[in-house]
């Protein structure tokens, strides 16, 4: 079911576009950006033919039924959850190598759980890394073998899936990264209290197209495009969590879990 939702886009900015993460320096400004929220039609993807794809829109939906063992041990999601989301990536695009890294566990309901390693979903229209901070997260995680791997093509996946119950509050809606331009992506720094990260925020344009995938259940996984080093229509992609109209009241929150890996294809 195509539905309209609100996103929030950002205005373009004099200089890097910032966010103060944790902590806001004494007489800062919590960021620089002003919001372009905009209303548009968000298509139902499970009716695409063919189906959506990491290698043109940036996005293709895969069945996986696989979770986390223990949601609450991040260790154990390193040690037994992140191998399934290596193979799986490994299998999608023939990889010769993927390296999980990181993830993240989130809620809609995160207002009423004292979980402090949940997060709220994700408001922004965003992509996870930029030209700039791909190739540095490379060279912090692999710094021995980056120069080497770095000059074949590599691409960061996310891994996204819903747990314990499909998703009917705040899914996941992505923009066709053939609809995208370089002129649409703002350089946005994450300023932590111990370093700085990078992610590209968008300016509104008309010729976003954007779409979702209703309901997605636990036996579901999406797998999004964030950079690739070869040139093609699909280089990375923008995508935030969205409110559906159509959500009924009394609804399960959406719970989810992303995993970012590092594929490097020979």
């Amino acid at each position: 079911m195509n539905i309209r939702a609100e996103l929030s886009y950002i205005q373009p900015t004099k200089g890097p576009a910032f966010y103060f993460i944790h902590q806001i320096p004494e007489g800062e400004s919590p960021s620089n950006v002003e919001g372009d929220r905009r209303v548009a039609s968000i298509e139902d993807a499970r009716a695409f033919s063919p189906p959506a794809s990491l290698d043109r829109e940036g996005a293709q939906l895969i069945p996986f039924a696989g979770i986390p063992l223990n949601e609450n041990d991040p260790d154990s999601i390193e040690r037994d959850f992140y191998p399934k989301v290596e193979e799986l990536v490994r299998a999608q695009i023939g990889a010769s190598r993927v390296h999980a890294f990181d993830h993240n566990l989130r809620s809609s309901d995160k207002d009423k759980t004292v979980d402090t390693d949940v997060q709220s979903p994700v408001w922004l229209v965003h992509n996870d890394y930029t030209e700039t901070s791909a190739p540095q997260r490379v060279r912090d995680l692999l710094p021995e073998e980056a120069d080497s791997l770095m000059t074949k093509r590599f691409v960061v996946i996310n891994f996204w899936k819903p747990i314990h119950a499909p998703v009917h509050e705040a899914p996941l809606a992505i923009c066709d990264a053939q609809t995208l331009r370089k002129e649409d992506c703002i350089e946005t720094e994450l300023r932590y209290p111990d370093r700085t990260g990078q992610i590209y925020s968008f300016s509104y344009s008309e010729r976003h197209r954007w779409f979702y995938f209703p309901e997605m259940t636990p036996d579901e996984a999406l797998l999004l495009k964030c950079f690739d080093s070869a040139e093609g229509p699909s280089g990375f992609t923008a995508h935030t969590a969205v409110r559906d109209p159509n959500t009924r009241p009394g609804t399960l929150p959406r719970q989810s879990i992303e995993v970012r890996t590092l594929a490097f294809l020979d």
